[in-house]
Parts: C-alpha cells; sequence; structure tokens
C-alpha cells in the first residue's frame, strides 16, 4: 500500500487476528499527514482498537515511546524515503 486513500479497515483485520492483544494501533499515512479515509476510525473501532493516525515519522516516535512503556500497541506504516 503506498497511499493513505487505500486504506481500509480490512488493511488492520491481522492486528486484530494477531495472538497478542493490542488495544492501540498507529497508523503512519506517509510523509505529511492526511486525514484518515471517512468511516475508517469507527471501522476499526467496532475492531475494538483505539486508532491514531499520523504521520510515519510520528508514528514511529510514538510507537517506540509506546513500546517502552509496554503498552499494547501494533504499528501499520506507508513507508517514506529519505533524501
Amino acid at each position: 500500500m503506498r497511499e493513505a486513500a487505500e486504506v481500509t479497515a480490512a488493511t488492520f483485520q491481522a492486528v486484530r487476528d494477531a495472538e497478542e492483544a493490542t488495544d492501540i494501533l498507529l497508523a503512519g499515512c506517509g510523509p505529511r499527514f492526511v486525514p484518515p479515509p471517512e468511516g475508517l476510525r469507527e471501522a476499526i473501532r467496532e475492531m475494538g482498537l483505539s486508532l491514531e493516525w499520523m504521520d510515519t515519522g510520528a508514528a514511529c516516535r510514538t510507537f517506540n515511546v509506546l513500546l517502552a512503556e509496554e503498552r499494547p500497541v501494533a504499528a501499520a506504516l506507508i513507508a517514506v524515503s529519505t533524501p
């Protein structure tokens, strides 16, 4: 997946199906913040997850902090290239 607009709830089904419990799902939407696709936040909430949508850099930093705090977190990131 290369564009945030392509993301659907099905994109994150593997997170929900994982054996380890996860409450927080960080989604990195690329190099710049763009709003999540309409209805995505509600669909993710119905899966029992809390969606935190942000640019990929912020998602990586947040993931590291939450992991250090031993919080139940997963991250799905759209890759960005660096100069």
